[in-house]
Protein backbone atom coordinates (compact mmCIF):
# COMPACT_ATOMS: atom_id res chain seq x y z
CA UNK A 1 0.00 0.00 0.00
CA UNK A 2 1.14 3.23 -0.92
CA UNK A 3 1.76 5.88 1.39
CA UNK A 4 3.04 9.65 0.75
CA UNK A 5 3.77 12.34 3.01
CA UNK A 6 3.92 15.86 1.76
CA UNK A 7 6.34 18.82 3.11
CA UNK A 8 7.53 22.49 2.35
CA UNK A 9 4.39 24.37 3.03
CA UNK A 10 4.14 27.57 4.48
CA UNK A 11 3.54 31.52 4.67
CA UNK A 12 5.22 33.28 1.60
CA UNK A 13 4.47 36.83 -0.10
CA UNK A 14 3.69 37.45 -3.31
CA UNK A 15 6.08 36.59 -5.88
CA UNK A 16 7.75 34.30 -3.59
CA UNK A 17 8.84 30.69 -4.28
CA UNK A 18 8.45 27.28 -2.09
CA UNK A 19 9.33 23.86 -3.02
CA UNK A 20 6.87 21.10 -2.19
CA UNK A 21 8.00 17.68 -1.84
CA UNK A 22 6.12 14.31 -1.63
CA UNK A 23 7.91 11.50 -0.26
CA UNK A 24 6.11 7.81 -1.40
CA UNK A 25 6.89 4.66 0.96
CA UNK A 26 5.23 0.95 0.68
CA UNK A 27 5.71 0.29 -3.36
CA UNK A 28 7.06 1.00 -6.01
CA UNK A 29 7.27 4.16 -6.60
CA UNK A 30 8.45 4.18 -10.23
CA UNK A 31 5.31 2.14 -11.54
CA UNK A 32 2.83 5.12 -10.42
CA UNK A 33 2.43 8.63 -12.46
CA UNK A 34 2.54 11.17 -9.66
CA UNK A 35 0.74 14.63 -9.14
CA UNK A 36 -0.48 17.63 -7.14
CA UNK A 37 -3.70 18.65 -6.96
CA UNK A 38 -5.18 21.72 -4.32
CA UNK A 39 -8.12 22.75 -2.46
CA UNK A 40 -9.06 25.80 -1.41
CA UNK A 41 -11.65 26.76 1.23
CA UNK A 42 -15.00 26.36 -0.15
CA UNK A 43 -13.95 25.07 -3.30
CA UNK A 44 -13.33 21.60 -4.84
CA UNK A 45 -10.28 19.81 -5.35
CA UNK A 46 -8.31 20.60 -8.57
CA UNK A 47 -5.75 19.64 -10.87
CA UNK A 48 -2.03 21.21 -10.44
CA UNK A 49 0.32 18.76 -12.31
CA UNK A 50 0.97 15.52 -13.01
CA UNK A 51 4.31 13.70 -14.41
CA UNK A 52 4.67 10.39 -15.86
CA UNK A 53 6.40 7.22 -13.93
CA UNK A 54 9.98 8.26 -15.70
CA UNK A 55 9.23 12.15 -15.36
CA UNK A 56 9.34 11.94 -19.77
CA UNK A 57 6.12 14.24 -19.72
CA UNK A 58 4.50 16.45 -17.33
CA UNK A 59 0.95 18.49 -18.08
CA UNK A 60 -0.06 21.38 -15.53
CA UNK A 61 -2.93 23.39 -15.38
CA UNK A 62 -3.37 26.62 -17.00
CA UNK A 63 -2.88 29.18 -14.48
CA UNK A 64 0.39 27.62 -13.15
CA UNK A 65 2.21 27.03 -16.68
CA UNK A 66 4.87 28.91 -16.50
CA UNK A 67 5.45 29.13 -12.42
CA UNK A 68 4.85 25.59 -11.07
CA UNK A 69 7.82 22.57 -12.40
CA UNK A 70 6.88 19.48 -11.37
CA UNK A 71 9.75 16.60 -11.13
CA UNK A 72 10.51 13.39 -9.58
CA UNK A 73 13.83 11.31 -8.39
CA UNK A 74 12.65 7.74 -8.21
CA UNK A 75 15.97 6.66 -6.61
CA UNK A 76 14.38 9.29 -3.73
CA UNK A 77 11.16 8.47 -3.94
CA UNK A 78 10.00 11.87 -4.05
CA UNK A 79 8.34 14.00 -6.55
CA UNK A 80 8.63 17.90 -5.89
CA UNK A 81 6.50 20.73 -7.06
CA UNK A 82 8.73 23.86 -7.27
CA UNK A 83 6.01 26.76 -7.53
CA UNK A 84 7.23 30.36 -8.31
CA UNK A 85 6.12 33.55 -8.46
CA UNK A 86 3.17 32.55 -6.33
CA UNK A 87 -0.01 34.56 -6.31
CA UNK A 88 -2.54 35.41 -3.07
CA UNK A 89 -4.87 32.93 -5.31
CA UNK A 90 -2.64 29.96 -5.24
CA UNK A 91 -3.41 29.92 -1.36
CA UNK A 92 -4.71 26.35 -0.79
CA UNK A 93 -3.95 22.86 0.68
CA UNK A 94 -1.75 21.21 -1.32
CA UNK A 95 -2.46 17.51 -2.18
CA UNK A 96 0.26 14.99 -3.50
CA UNK A 97 -1.68 12.04 -5.36
CA UNK A 98 -0.26 8.50 -7.09
CA UNK A 99 -2.02 6.79 -9.58
CA UNK A 100 -0.93 3.21 -10.73
CA UNK A 101 0.67 3.03 -13.97
CA UNK A 102 -1.64 5.41 -14.78
CA UNK A 103 -2.12 8.01 -17.95
CA UNK A 104 -1.61 11.81 -17.22
CA UNK A 105 -4.75 12.37 -16.22
CA UNK A 106 -6.65 15.33 -14.32
CA UNK A 107 -9.37 13.94 -12.75
CA UNK A 108 -9.00 13.41 -9.07
CA UNK A 109 -11.28 10.33 -9.04
CA UNK A 110 -8.72 8.19 -10.92
CA UNK A 111 -6.12 8.80 -8.19
CA UNK A 112 -5.50 5.93 -5.34
CA UNK A 113 -3.46 7.28 -3.18
CA UNK A 114 -3.45 10.37 -1.54
CA UNK A 115 -1.28 12.21 1.13
CA UNK A 116 -2.87 14.35 4.17
CA UNK A 117 -2.04 17.58 2.39
CA UNK A 118 0.13 20.38 3.34
CA UNK A 119 -1.04 24.18 3.78
CA UNK A 120 0.31 26.87 1.48
CA UNK A 121 -0.40 30.59 2.20
CA UNK A 122 0.54 33.45 -0.28
CA UNK A 123 0.17 36.89 1.27
CA UNK A 124 -0.29 39.88 -0.68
Amino acid sequence: QLQLVESGGGLVQAGGSLRLSCAASGGMFSSYAMAWFRQAPGKEREFVAVIEWSGGSTVYEDSVKGRFTISRDNAKNTVYLQMNSLKPEDTAVYYCAARYRGSLGSNPRSYGYWGQGTQVTVSS
